[in-house]
């Protein structure tokens, strides 16, 4: 009776539409999400549409017009409300980190977003191919360190992983709205500093569900700031490393330096803030999110070095390219956020 869509699909249609500005240039939709203007305003009919299904669907699971299916372990989703880059990434390396630190066996289930795999679902290893399996897969894989699996159906990929690998947990990146997957813990990540953005859904604004969803969701967790109910979650960068050697180095080596920053993310100049942050003058380059790089885009004939965010150095990795380097970030936070996991766990 009722037929399910995949609302990341819907999001990546929108995100990557052209609006002309008042100037008569092209702007990405994204660019009037965080603001109240006349595009966000005229897209307004078709927000109300947008939400009407997401309300629709969840129902559907709800009642059982759409099957859910539990698996024989807990499943611990994180994800967002909201449609660009929050810090679910770092989160998720970090969960698993700290769950293999209780003693826990965790494997990791994601969509495998901008994978050309012919066949899905696929394992994710840490020298897996980006363009088959997705740039954030093969990065979580190399720094999480526990069995990975990627498809559009989740339920799937988590299948793969228990048939192949001892997890006795699982942990859904980016699966808020993968309702056909039952959960047991949700996380939500918010930006801090760009929250819910103009509070529309899309295409109007940010929003892949309405911000009332924030309130049935386990854990709220704030990235870079925190507001009243939320635990607050810092990023800090760690090794600068080499993509041609591998030699690692620090952001203190650049300081004063002036440096090619590029970044193909949800929030660019989260990055290049950080990197001022350590007293490098920046020359911005800003990439949609998951952008597939050319050696052209990264080579700028001056010399200079070329750092960019890990997700973009897994693509950039093969260029044997002397001036690209890779920032890692982790994620921090507190103590309190890791004793309510567990006991939501052990509920």
């Amino acid at each position: 009776m009722f037929q399910t869509f995949p609302t990341d699909y819907i999001h990546v249609v929108v995100c990557d539409e052209r609006v002309l500005s008042a100037g008569g240039r092209l702007k990405r939709l994204d660019h009037y999400w965080y603001s109240l203007n006349p595009v966000a305003l005229l897209l307004l009919p078709l927000s109300w549409l947008f939400c009407a299904l997401v309300v629709l669907r969840r129902l559907a699971y709800r009642q059982g017009w759409l099957q859910s299916e539990r698996l024989p372990v807990p499943v611990v989703v994180v994800g967002n409300i909201t449609v660009g880059g929050s810090g679910k990434t770092p989160l998720v390396i970090w969960l698993a980190q700290f769950l293999r630190g209780q003693g826990k066996r965790p494997g990791i289930v994601s969509r495998g977003y901008g994978g050309l795999a012919a066949q899905w679902p696929q394992p994710v290893e840490a020298d897996s191919d980006p363009r088959l399996v997705g740039d954030e897969p093969v990065l979580i894989a190399q720094l999480a360190a526990c069995p990975m699996a990627v498809g559009p159906d989740r339920v799937a990929a988590a299948r793969l992983l228990l048939q192949q690998h001892d997890c006795d947990i699982l942990i859904s990146d980016d699966g808020l709205q993968h309702y056909r997957l039952v959960r047991d813990v949700e996380i939500a990540v918010l930006d801090g500093v760009r929250r819910l953005g103009n509070g529309f859904c899309l295409p109007a604004g940010p929003l892949r569900e309405a911000p009332d969803r924030l309130g049935s969701v386990d854990l709220r967790v704030g990235n870079g700031r925190a507001e009243e109910g939320e635990h607050l979650m810092e990023l800090l960068p760690g090794a600068v490393m080499h993509l041609r050697d591998g030699t690692a180095c620090s952001l203190e080596d650049f300081r004063g330096r002036r440096v090619h920053a590029v970044a193909g993310i949800g929030n660019p100049p989260r990055f290049f803030q950080l990197l001022r942050d350590h007293g490098i003058e920046v020359i911005e380059h800003a990439f949609p999110d998951h952008y597939r790089y050319t050696v052209a885009d990264v080579q700028f004939g001056d010399g200079l070095p070329v750092l960019m965010t890990a997700k973009d150095g897994v693509k950039c990795r093969t260029y044997g390219d002397d001036h690209l380097w890779s920032v890692a970030v982790s994620a921090c936070l507190p103590d309190t956020f890791g004793a309510r996991l567990l006991s939501l766990l052990a509920r």
